[in-house]
């Protein structure tokens, strides 16, 4: 059997060489020719799956090692019988994380803010249960929710009304809730002085030519995003006028990117009717030294220079004769490293005031004199 893989998936060749040969290429990269004996394929959001891809293909199993399938035609691949998995949910906690990690840094006084959340599937409601921990007053707003277990639903109106709006859709052109441009010039308009959007979904739900005019403008928004409409070549001129720009790595942790291709290994080995085994497993591992539980926001960004990462993004896209989305496609494979706040064990006495805090975003808090 040959397996085509995305190379930027993590163990993908650990994982699945016991299944046949494992061909890696760069993702952007593969074509219909390297698939025309391939008998599966695996990839992340930046492969594009449809009929051009795999048209005279042999291909019977694409694998997405990604929560989102938007890049994917999942109807094509019915038509032709070809079984699709994707892996819902691998990187939501990395995404909560991002969030908070780009509040910290962004937005000083966040936690006294009204939240709304645009969308409460694995990542936004895991960010609505964690953010309620914190005793941040939230909203959220998703048409396909019909009142499950979240007391703080409201309309789309109301949550245009909240003081900081994090976007967690899928994007969809169809059906009775489009989320294509669903942040457009008019409703851009409509938003507060002092709002802060921060989008870490699907670029394409905020009208980024609509967003740079608006921000042009003189608009008093603080804008955070970590996605992008057209990756990787994105708006240069937008990333200049946001508060924090990063080149989609919202969900891009070790522990996340290593979650999304074990789902893929086990439903190919579904398919196959074989036997899934632990290898390419990896338990988290805590740091070597035990950090000192300072207070909420500076824990936070000990473990991860956010501003940092857009800094570099901004200097890197907008030197002289850049090629935008192969600088944008390396910031992120940099950045590919990153470890979820649960690989840090954080000591803190029992009567610590952010220690209850920091185990809510997933931190490991010791006692005083544990290690």
């Amino acid at each position: 059997m040959k397996i085509v893989a995305d190379e930027d998936m993590v163990n993908v060749r650990e994982l699945f060489a016991p299944f046949g040969d494992v061909v890696a290429l760069r993702g952007r990269e593969i074509c219909a020719a390297d698939l025309r004996d391939a008998d599966a394929l695996l990839v992340r959001s930046v492969s594009r799956v449809d009929a051009r891809l795999l048209k005279n293909s042999p291909v019977k199993f694409v694998g997405s090692a990604t929560s989102g399938a938007d890049h994917v035609d999942q109807a094509y691949l019915a038509a032709r019988g070809i079984e699709f998995a994707n892996a819902p949910g691998c990187n939501a906690r990395a995404v909560v994380q991002y969030v908070v990690a780009a509040l910290c840094a962004g937005v000083p006084d966040w936690r006294q803010r009204t939240v709304g959340i645009v969308g409460c599937g694995q990542v936004g409601g895991r960010l609505y249960r964690c953010l309620t921990q914190l005793g941040v007053s939230c909203r959220v707003y998703d048409p396909f929710l019909d009142g499950e277990g979240i007391a703080d639903q409201v309309s789309f109106e109301d949550i245009l009304c909240c003081e900081i709006i994090c976007l967690h859709a899928p994007l969809t052109r169809g059906g009775p809730h489009p989320t294509w441009h669903l942040i457009d010039r008019n409703v851009l308009e409509r938003l507060a002085p002092g709002t802060v959007l921060l989008n870490a979904g699907r670029g394409a739900v905020v009208d980024n030519r609509a967003l740079r005019a608006h921000l042009t403008s003189g608009a008093e928004l603080g804008v955070i995003l970590d996605v992008w409409e057209s990756e990787p070549d994105i708006d240069i001129e937008l990333l200049g006028l946001v508060l924090l720009g990063t080149p989609h790595i919202a969900g891009y942790s070790v522990e996340g990117r290593l979650a999304g291709t074990l789902a893929i290994r086990d439903a190919f080995c579904q398919w196959q009717a074989c036997e899934v085994t632990t290898t390419g497993r990896r338990t988290n591992v805590t740091s070597v030294a035990a950090t000192a539980c300072a207070d909420f926001t500076t824990t936070v960004l000990s473990t991860w220079d956010i501003g940092g990462d857009h800094r570099r993004m901004l200097t890197t896209l907008t030197q002289p004769d850049t090629d935008v989305g192969a600088a944008f496609d390396q910031l992120r494979r940099q950045g590919a490293q990153r470890r979820e706040f649960s690989y840090y064990r954080i000591s803190a006495g029992v009567n610590s005031a952010s220690a209850k805090d920091l185990e809510a975003v997933g931190f490991v808090v010791t006692g005083e004199n544990q290690r």
